[in-house]
């Protein structure tokens, strides 16, 4: 009788066995074969390199399409999509990875449903969620089906936006519906000349408006990380976006209850930064490296700067500070001199909202000359845009300092985090100046009729401008009225920079009940 048993059992384990290997082949020999002269891994050689060796659990492989009449009797390994969780260095993840050989990775309802208990999974336990994208789109076969399919997946982004860190890799075509998803999560990555991303694609722009455009000019990597701001980086190849994946994760924390892990560095927590001393000129009209300000600051010289081609007038990325993750604003000098326009506002709000949803403390470098005046941002809404930074700040609960590096007017005086939109440490450089507007504009204003009525206008107005610059634009009248904590030695700024995080370490801010707040998108 037990021999019988055995039999049969094993019987049943062979059959499983088969069922599995016929799933792990995907969609065949040719079409991964297909797969890989497209520059591209398969779907679990991607998992296989994302996650530590060794580590992948997979959820539901034996899922399948409800078979309507347009599927019936087709064969879509796993529905298309690997699903399961893992570790990268040891923490726990949770990954999605389209299966392009199945059905050119096309969505269906058990497609998304497959995705949808991962991130449900992912939100319980509290870890992040990496979606690597590669997919055709809906599955017109399966019609209302596969809508529903990607209202499960998009629901979801949107509930779990804030609990759980969500990445999404674009590591090949990404059209129609698909791009809702990534759009809506944290940080989306793509891998240049393979990706691209669009509502509707050539052939339909064709037909509606008679342009003609190529796949890589209407939704490539290069659009979205430098024109729309859709994506955070372009990276080369799978092994790019994958390597990148890993790295942003080292910044991060699992979930919105825990703070992002502390890094080894062997850089000092004293170290002085005497090369400060000659990198910022007095000279308002001086441009400087802000990039070089910052990795002179951070552990190990290590900045990974995020949208980096995109409203490049502001920076904005991650760095370690004593060993601690921050979230760097700055000011970009050499564009457009630092000023705020529509797109600066939209990338610097959506990452300061970012960094406070996942406890990460934000350091804001100010050299703004103010909000970008012109027609065209007036009339696209400048307003609207650059109130998303006020509100962003304002709303942002981690520490929060600010320094002054140079200049710092106006409106954006105040959309840079200043004491009065709840920075918890202002700090400024003897180069700083914070005033309502530069001083060669205030003295026009200010000095008019004098300049005007003077026998030597050019001189009235040259001692003038000095006049102002003597009695305003310098930090210390805004220290003297307590906008500014402490007007600092450039030498001694990472030293102090780390001292004010470890003090504000454990900030706790309590804000009015609210259902959610209303930002002007």
């Amino acid at each position: 009788m037990a021999d019988n048993t055995r039999a049969l059992m094993e019987e049943l384990l062979a059959e499983m066995e088969e069922r599995r290997k016929r799933i792990l082949a995907g969609g065949g020999p040719e079409r991964v074969k297909k797969q890989h002269e497209s520059g591209k891994m398969t779907a679990r050689e991607r998992i296989n390199y994302l996650l530590d060796e060794g580590s992948f659990v997979e959820l539901q492989p034996f899922a399948e399409h409800p078979e309507s009449e347009l599927m019936r009797g087709v064969h879509a390994p796993a529905d298309g999509v690997v699903t399961g969780y893992g570790q990268i260095n040891g923490r726990l993840v949770f990954v999605f990875s389209q299966d392009f050989t199945v059905l050119g990775g096309s969505l269906g309802k058990t497609h998304g449903q497959k995705i949808a208990r991962l991130m449900d999974m992912a939100a319980k336990v509290g870890a992040p969620i990496i979606g690597l994208n590669d997919s055709a789109g809906a599955r017109i076969q399966e019609g209302v089906d596969s809508l529903s399919g990607y209202g499960e997946v998009f629901y979801r982004n949107a509930i779990y936006s804030g609990v759980v860190p969500q990445i999404s890799a674009i590591l090949g075509p990404c059209a129609g519906g698909a791009v809702y998803s990534p759009a809506i999560t944290d940080f989306v990555l793509m891998s240049k000349g393979i990706s691209y991303m669009f509502i509707t694609g050539p052939e339909v722009i064709k037909s509606v408006t008679r342009e003609e455009v190529s796949f890589e000019e209407l939704g490539g990597s290069a659009v979205h990380t430098t024109k729309s701001g859709v994506a955070h980086l372009e990276c080369e190849g799978d092994q790019g976006v994958l390597d990148t994946i890993k790295k942003l994760l080292t910044y991060l924390p699992q979930n919105a209850r825990e703070t992002p892990p502390p890094r080894p560095t062997q850089d000092p927590k004293s170290r002085k930064t005497p090369e400060l001393l000659e990198l910022v000129h007095p000279d308002p009209r001086r441009p400087y490296s802000m990039h070089q300000i910052i990795q002179t600051i951070v552990d190990d010289g290590e900045f990974l700067e995020l949208q980096p081609n995109f409203a490049k007038n502001i920076l904005i990325g991650f760095a370690h500070l004593g060993g601690q993750s921050v979230g760097i604003v700055a000011n970009n000098p050499r564009f457009m001199a630092g000023a705020l326009d529509i797109n600066a506002s939209d990338k610097a709000a959506r990452f300061i909202r970012t960094c406070d949803s996942f406890n990460i403390p934000i350091l804001t470098l100010v050299d703004v000359t103010g909000f970008l005046p012109g027609v065209a941002q007036e009339h696209q809404g400048i307003i609207r845009h650059g109130a998303k930074m006020l509100y962003a700040y304002a709303e942002a609960t981690v520490p929060k300092i600010t320094l002054i590096t140079r200049k710092s007017y106006g409106g954006a005086y105040l959309a840079m985090n200043s004491r009065d939109m709840g920075a918890d440490v202002v700090l400024a450089w003897p180069t700083g100046a914070v005033a309502v507007m530069g001083a060669e504009g205030a003295a026009n204003i200010i000095y008019r009729k004098e300049i005007q009525s003077s026998p030597d206008p050019v001189a009235t107005r040259q001692a003038k401008i000095a006049e102002y610059k003597k009695a305003f634009d310098n930090p210390y009248v805004a220290a003297s009225r307590g906008y500014i904590d402490d007007v600092i030695d450039p030498s001694e700024t990472r030293y102090l920079l780390i001292r004010h995080f470890a003090m504000l370490a454990h900030k706790q801010e309590e804000r009015p009940y609210k259902k959610h707040g209303n930002i002007p998108l």
